[in-house]
């Protein structure tokens, strides 16, 4: 069976021709991505995504789209494009359309990716374990949490809004950047520092601690700063951002009952090797008395150049066989 996998992000659609198989993951075909700021909604995107691919798409699509898959209108955090579950496959003239959040596509990815696709970042070596939750986690425009539940030969998808629970300071510089986001926001959850707009309120932080002045950067320029290795400031940043992650990656790990964590996407890749520092791991163990359990937990980096892709089409695939 061949279906089309679909991406959709704030910034960017991707769509793939997938096809599905009895006994291994799905395989994907060309990807053509398009700017969602270029169209004026999925369905001009999917017209041009017919076009380009040259002949009739299939007549199934497994969409992934970034944010809550719920109510009769899904809107786009980034954009102004809508999605109307009841219409949607009318819309694009085709006979069926399974919407899925971003994350869990994530998530079901993870379940199916090898395990050179799975890098080692800490905790004990090998395969993750076939039983039991794998809590899945990445920084991107916000932070993305979900589970994945294996049970008995299964993979059960747990979508959540994990990103959005209350940041718990745990030193003293983090108790200053609270209360300045308190200042901005009244409410500060966990991708408020912890994903890729996070760093810029980090380096203000730090800047005002310091007595320097505040230069604003757009967030793609301070990254490069920050892993460029030639702006002290900036790297400093990312460290702290660094330590939180692995604090609010243990934290959800204990509150999933999980016994691995998967981190993914393409911020997380370029910090592979902090991610394997004590700067994460050290925050990540450190839940008192337990302590010694995540210490067991196998830490894992996803890299898969179309995960949301192929988790769109694995995520399909799973559910056809319930």
């Amino acid at each position: 069976m061949t279906i089309v996998a679909v991406d959709l992000g704030g910034t960017n659609a991707r769509f793939a021709v997938a096809e599905l198989h009895d006994e291994r993951r799905p395989t994907l075909g060309a990807v053509h991505v398009y700017k969602t700021a270029d169209f004026s909604g999925l369905p001009a995107a999917w017209a041009a995504f017919a076009r380009d691919l040259g002949h009739a798409p299939p007549s199934v699509a497994s969409i992934a789209v970034a944010g809550p898959v719920e109510g009769e209108l899904i809107r786009f955090t980034n954009n102004d494009w809508t999605i109307r579950p009841a219409t949607v496959a009318r819309e694009l003239g085709i006979e069926r359309v399974a919407l899925y959040n971003d994350f869990a596509a994530m998530a079901a990815a993870v379940g199916v990716l090898d395990g050179d696709e799975l890098v080692s970042l800490g905790g004990p070596e090998g395969p993750l374990p076939d039983e039991g939750v794998t809590t899945v986690l990445g920084p991107g425009t916000g932070l993305g949490v979900a589970q994945l539940l294996r049970r008995r030969g299964r993979r059960i998808v747990l979508p959540t809004e994990g990103g959005h629970v209350d940041f718990a300071a745990l030193d003293g510089f983090e108790e200053t950047l609270l209360a300045r986001l308190r200042a901005r926001h009244r409410r500060v959850s966990v991708e408020r520092i912890v994903s890729g707009p996070a760093l810029a309120a980090i380096h203000e932080t730090l800047a005002m601690i310091d007595g320097r002045a505040i230069v604003p950067r757009d967030d793609a320029a301070l990254w490069q700063a920050a892993t460029g290795g030639d702006d002290p400031l900036a790297a400093q940043a990312l460290d702290r951002l660094t330590m939180a992650l692995g604090a609010v990656a243990g934290d959800l790990a204990l509150a999933h009952g999980a016994n691995a964590v998967v981190i993914t996407g393409g911020l997380a890749n370029r910090i592979e090797a902090r991610l394997k520092s004590p700067l994460f791991h050290d925050r990540f163990r450190a839940k008192g008395r337990f302590e010694t359990r995540m210490a067991q937990l196998p830490v894992r980096l996803a890299r898969h150049a179309q995960a949301g892709l192929l988790g769109a089409a694995a995520a399909y695939q799973e559910d056809g066989r319930r």
